[in-house]
């Protein structure tokens, strides 16, 4: 099936990003324009929120915020799955000039205490958390219940039980925030030591205005919100570009993503696009499978894929099954999501991700450089380490000037990741930290992995490196298998003997149910050698 051509990426001549500064101004001209458009869809009942409405929902609470005795340039929490709560309690409290910390409802109360607690938030605006959760305690940071109603006839409300701030906590990171921050965001990280990042309302605007122009987003547009909006790739590229253009976000039943439901939101918000991790893409093409044939689906505009490397296999399938071009972006919370993306024919790139491994496109907007161990850029084709600089890099991590010392290099980010440029593209090749060395060899398990996938009887694949007496490390492989009969470590290896080179290829292969990933989707290697990792 011929795959449809997308409109064109990034084209001057036809296209004009939004101009927006940040949140603050985020639905001004759509609510001047579009009054009565859709802005969200709500929930399991699919109810409509228009641009007017969730305007004023914002307005309402800021209203409410602003008589609590906050102060701008102070610090809220916001503990809330991906609902209308979490909108209107982002919007809201911009509006009235605070700093906006989302964190992740699904963690345990141990590390939401940490990170309360390592932030100096004043209060904690709590909305619906997904099935499961574990209760935000109240602790000496008070929590504020939040409440959205979307009504299939009438008005919206929103009800904000606030009480007195805690005082400010100058000791804690939210001592070094100023009103021109807009937002904290905590890495993937999976312990209670996740970096805090604080992005300013410059790098905010801009961001949003380079993922509208990348994809050329517009009133036309919408899309399902897979992504949790605690973190970057579901916040910016998501819900906050959708809305800046005037498209529409529909947000799940119970705030989470639903393989169950998936398609049926696509079809009934009539989505032209959607952004997930490569977990979630591989979920779907699995339960493609089971559904009848001749299905219809719905004709996406493009599907777009961060956070995570994405195989060409992956990508094939993607765009063979549901006949949409495949873009691969590249993003970091301390960059302000997008960094990279892939475009669509006829936009000058040559490659794609269906045939390159690690494709990821071009600058949207930050200034890359590839840089070798001694801090010197690299020639072009050359594999070094990324480094970052521009508007929407960020100065570094809140309360730790240490490992901001270690990640900063005059105003450049050194990301971790290893990677190349060539004719403008960029290709990661994978983390510096997570390099398998094997006898003075240097592996990169995605590398690895990238081969595995390719194994028709394999659905995920993780690959680490576990300590071997004669060469340091050894490669050691866990395999989510397709089929109930799965493949033998004989077989993998085999397979693995006409792609790899001989050090590359795992020692050991561990079978498994499922791997572990972390909050935002991508594979947490460190969980996956902890589960599976024993001496070769």
């Amino acid at each position: 099936m011929a795959v449809p051509t997308a409109r064109s990426v990034r084209d001057p001549n036809r296209y004009e990003p939004p101009a927006v500064a940040g949140l603050v101004d985020l639905l001004d001209r759509q609510v001047h324009d579009r009054p009565e458009a859709r802005a969200l869809v709500v929930g399991g009942d699919r109810l409509p929120l228009s641009y007017r409405s969730l305007a004023a929902l914002a307005e309402d609470l800021a209203d409410q915020l602003g008589g609590t005795g906050l102060c701008r340039g102070d610090v809220i929490g916001l503990v809330c799955a991906n609902t209308a709560e979490f909108v209107v309690g982002l919007l809201g409290a911009a509006r009235v000039g605070l700093v906006v910390a989302p964190i992740d409802p699904a963690l345990p109360e141990s590390q939401v205490s940490a990170r309360i607690g390592a932030l100096g938030p004043r209060a904690i605006l709590v909305g619906p958390v997904a099935p499961g959760a574990a209760p935000v305690a109240p602790g000496a940071v008070p929590t504020w219940p939040l409440r959205v109603a979307v009504p299939g006839s009438g008005a919206a409300a929103v009800t904000l039980e606030a009480g007195a701030p805690s005082a400010a906590h100058v000791s804690a990171a939210a001592g070094e925030l100023t009103e021109r921050d807009a937002l904290v965001l905590f890495t993937a990280g999976t312990t209670d030591r996740a970096k805090m990042v604080p992005l300013t309302h410059v790098g905010v605007g801009a961001s949003v205005r380079a993922i509208c122009a990348t994809y050329e987003l517009g009133p036309g547009d919408a899309t399902v919100a897979a992504m949790p909006f605690f973190h970057g790739h579901g916040l910016f590229a998501g819900l906050l570009a959708s809305l800046a253009t005037g498209g529409c976000v529909l947000l799940p039943e119970r705030g989470r993503f639903s393989a169950h439901t998936f398609w049926d939101d696509i079809d009934a918000v009539g989505a032209t696009w959607y952004t997930a991790v490569p977990t979630i893409h591989q979920i779907l093409l699995e339960r493609s499978k089971t559904e009848p044939s001749g299905t219809q689906r719905a004709a996406l505009r493009f599907i777009r894929s961060c956070s995570a490397p994405l195989t060409p296999e992956v990508a094939q399938a993607l765009q063979a099954e549901f006949s949409a071009p495949v873009l691969c972006a590249f993003g970091m919370t301390e960059a302000t999501h997008q960094v990279t993306s892939t475009g669509v024919a006829g936009t000058g790139q040559d490659e794609t991700p269906t045939v390159s491994t690690g494709l990821v496109g071009r600058s949207t907007g930050a200034e890359i450089r590839i840089v070798g161990p001694d801090g010197q850029p690299l020639p072009s084709g050359a594999v070094g380490e990324v480094w970052l600089h521009g508007s929407t890099v960020v100065r570094g991590y809140l309360g730790d000037p240490k490992i901001t010392a270690a990640n900063f290099t005059d105003g450049w980010l050194r990301t971790g990741d290893l990677g190349s440029l060539s004719a403008g593209d960029l290709s990661i090749r994978g983390r510096i930290k997570e390099l398998i060395n094997r006898g003075g060899e240097k592996i990169s398990p995605e590398r690895v992995e990238g081969v595995l996938a390719g194994h028709p009887n394999v659905m995920e694949a993780a690959v680490f490196g576990v300590p071997h007496s004669l060469y340091g490390e050894a490669v050691a492989a866990a395999i989510v298998p397709r089929e109930s009969t799965p493949p033998t470590p004989e077989e993998l290896a085999e397979f693995c003997r006409e792609r790899l080179a001989a050090f590359e290829i795992p020692a050991t292969f561990e079978l498994a149910s499922a791997l572990p990933h972390t909050a935002k989707g991508s594979l947490d290697r460190r969980a996956v050698a902890e589960q599976f990792g024993r001496q070769a």
